[in-house]
């Protein structure tokens, strides 16, 4: 019961974060919630800035490692499809003759060692509580490229150089680590809304103020709508005052690509979901756009459940949505691919479900992406 009533309000304080974080109301003195967390937003920003600054007169330093460097983030708090990026990059370098590693911080994970080899050119190393559910996808979609978790990128760095032999460096969720030396910075934005509601931590999402895309050398506009209209390259342009010159933008797509039968892995065509009753559910950093994406390929959802990203399932949480799923009377259970890393250790259930796999297009101009991040890279 205790354990049920915890849940219970854990969802609701997410619930009421979110709702926080996308209120686009402008600073009054007599909102009791939103004013005192503005206050707190400005001294943040001040942190921030001055943090910055410092990195900015090398009073920080930045060490550096034998080998190429590329970073993946965002400014804002939230998926903006930072997975999808890292392996979009990984296969790129493979294919270009590189050999490169992902390196992550592994958030979530149980395992605190310093350096966690998840997987190596050819094997899976680690559970998903001992590497994180993201790097474990990773390992599981990119073979042939390793995967190291560990909370100090300098040292999963040096491993991955001194013990792999790796020349080119991923390094995911990294955009604000500048105690490593980059030699690209690879920034996402939400395309429809790139920086909330423009306010910073905790008031907003923003995790730095919008002048921090000058550290950017490529922007990439991500969500689910290839419609690229929805965000318009006026807005982000203004926001950048960069002293690398202009800084080339991208759309990114993130493409439904197939459904997965949980551990019999076998494939099924996107219609499979056409005109079906799913009961689906997730626990991603953004779940209203898993389930835009299911609408999308002609699913009906007669039930969504939704959980805090990261979320470690437990048997109530199984025992849930099966309730939920015989209620509603629903044919199909999809999950997202991140989300069924985390359940294979149900197995009568994980056997049951699906997975919907996604990966994400450089949408018109992939050719162009590819070209910009070799130039870069010899730079």
């Amino acid at each position: 019961m205790n354990s049920e009533r915890s849940y219970k309000k854990m969802k609701f304080l997410k619930k009421f974060a979110s709702s926080i974080l996308h209120d686009d109301s402008k600073p009054n003195c007599l909102n009791p919630i939103l004013f005192p967390l503005y206050l707190f937003s400005i001294i943040y920003g001040g942190i921030i800035r001055l943090r910055n600054r410092m990195y900015d007169l090398a009073v920080f330093k930045t060490r550096k490692l034998r080998c190429r460097v590329i970073s993946i983030g965002n400014i804002t708090v939230g998926g903006t499809g930072k997975t999808p990026m890292a392996i979009i990059l990984a296969n790129l370098l493979k294919e270009r003759g590189y050999k490169p590693a992902v390196l992550s911080r592994g958030y979530g994970r149980k395992n605190k060692k310093r350096i966690t080899l998840v997987s190596d050119e050819s094997h899976i190393l680690a559970e998903f509580h001992e590497a994180g559910d993201e790097p474990l996808l990773i390992a599981k979609t990119v073979k042939g490229v390793p995967v190291i978790t560990g909370s100090k990128r300098y040292l999963t760095g040096r491993y991955a150089v001194d013990n792999l032999g790796i020349d080119v460096l991923i390094l995911d969720d990294a955009f604000q680590h500048r105690s490593l030396f980059r030699n690209i910075d690879i920034v996402l934005l939400d395309s429809k809304r790139p920086f909330g509601n423009r306010f910073l931590l905790p008031r907003g999402p923003l995790r730095e103020p919008k002048k921090a895309l000058g550290r950017a050398d490529i922007i990439v506009l991500t969500g689910e709508n290839r419609d690229s209209a929805l965000f318009t390259q006026k807005t982000t342009m203004g926001a950048l005052i960069n002293k690398k010159g202009a800084v080339p933008i991208f759309r990114g797509y993130h493409k439904p690509k197939e459904l997965v039968k949980g551990e019999e892995n076998d494939s099924y065509p996107l219609e499979y979901l056409s005109g079906k009753k799913v009961c689906a559910f997730a626990g991603i950093a953004k779940p209203e756009s898993f389930e835009d994406t299911i609408v999308s390929l002609g699913g009906e959802v007669v039930s969504f459940i939704t959980f805090p990203d990261h979320h470690r399932y437990t048997m109530g949480d199984i025992e849930e949505i099966k309730k939920a799923s015989s209620n509603c009377s629903s044919e199909i259970i999809v999950t997202t691919e991140k989300d069924g890393i985390k359940l294979i250790n149900f197995t009568e259930f994980f056997r049951d479900i699906f997975l919907l796999r996604i990966e994400m297009e450089i949408v018109n101009r992939s050719k162009e992406f590819e070209d910009v991040i070799m130039s870069k890279l010899l730079k």
